[in-house]
């Protein structure tokens, strides 16, 4: 389903910051922060304030358009349309891999089943260390 489609259908149009928002993140090799959302659409409309990236953030997230996480503190966003992954990321190296969401359904499951509980697994990110720097340590 389209972006505009989904907003239509929950009352809302595509307004032009809107679409410089989906236009940045679609454009964006990989992850983004909003203050590198924000510092995009400035450069190409400099009359668009700080508020209104971040609430259009916001909204386009609750609509599940735009999957937001947290790394380092920081929010980082990416169309949902590039699909549900989750992230290692290593504590010692910084490194960080992608997996896909499938890796997780088995927890998702559990979860449902045991405590009747509905996670919201679109995209995680998990601390911990990577092979390289535990053969390193060993």
């Amino acid at each position: 389903m389209s972006c505009t489609t989904v907003l239509k259908e929950k009352g809302y149009r595509m307004t032009l910051q809107r679409s410089m928002i989906l236009d940045i993140l679609h454009e964006a090799e990989g992850h983004i922060t909003a203050e590198d959302i924000l510092s995009r659409v400035k450069s190409k409309a400099p009359e668009v304030n700080k508020s209104t990236v971040y609430r259009n953030l916001e909204l386009l997230e609750e609509l599940g358009v735009v999957v937001k996480s947290e790394h380092d503190g920081r929010f980082i966003y990416h169309h949902a349309q590039e699909g549900g992954h989750h992230h290692l990321v290593c504590r010692r190296c910084g490194k960080i891999i992608e997996c896909d969401r499938d890796v997780l359904a088995p927890l998702e499951k559990t979860l449902i089943q045991k405590f009747d509980f509905e996670a919201d697994l679109r995209h995680i990110v998990i601390h911990g260390i990577c092979g390289a720097c535990r053969r390193k340590q060993g």
